[in-house]
């Protein structure tokens, strides 16, 4: 699999808590399952070993389909650094690399997310197909983690999300 392109996604975000409060959420299966990739109404599966070389895994059930995201943790450092591959296995054998990193700051803590998002070619795909593609991966990226960070922020600040799918 080569000819394969890749954008960075980077998003900042703060938070009203200490950054170990934000690190455990995206740890701990409890919290997972009401915020990363799901919701609690819609949670089938969320376990994960958080250890480098272990793994997580998220099912979601939604509109009668179950889908499943996956990744390996390469760097845990609490409270400051939180790195995995994420992919979902339906729809591309890629992996992206997912780096979360934590500082505290007067008002909490703010979190930088960076998402390094890989796109394979389809079959005769022009330059212009592949910075569509890439382009549209991006900004499909950025708004489903915007709405996840609506809810991990709801969740760190207030112990619970009002919406639950």
């Amino acid at each position: 699999m080569n000819n394969i392109s890749t954008t960075t996604l980077t998003m900042k975000r703060e938070f009203n808590v200490k950054p170990e409060r934000v690190f455990d959420a995206w740890l701990n299966p409890v919290m997972m399952k009401k915020w990363f990739f799901t919701l609690e109404g819609t949670n089938k599966v969320a376990k994960n070993d958080p250890k480098a070389g272990g793994t997580w895994e998220i099912v979601d059930h939604r509109d009668g389909k179950d889908y499943r995201a996956v990744g390996e943790y390469l760097e845990i450092d609490p409270p400051k650094k939180l790195v995995f591959t994420f992919k979902m296995p339906q729809f591309s054998e890629l992996e992206d690399t997912i780096t979360v990193e934590l500082k505290e700051i007067s008002a909490g803590c703010e979190m930088t997310f960076t998402q390094l998002i890989h796109v394979a070619p389809e079959e005769n795909w022009t330059k212009a197909d592949m910075e569509k593609a890439l382009g549209e991966y991006h900004d499909g990226s950025e708004h489903g983690w915007n709405l996840m960070f609506m809810g991990l922020k709801e969740l760190v600040e207030t112990g619970s999300i009002s919406y639950k799918g």
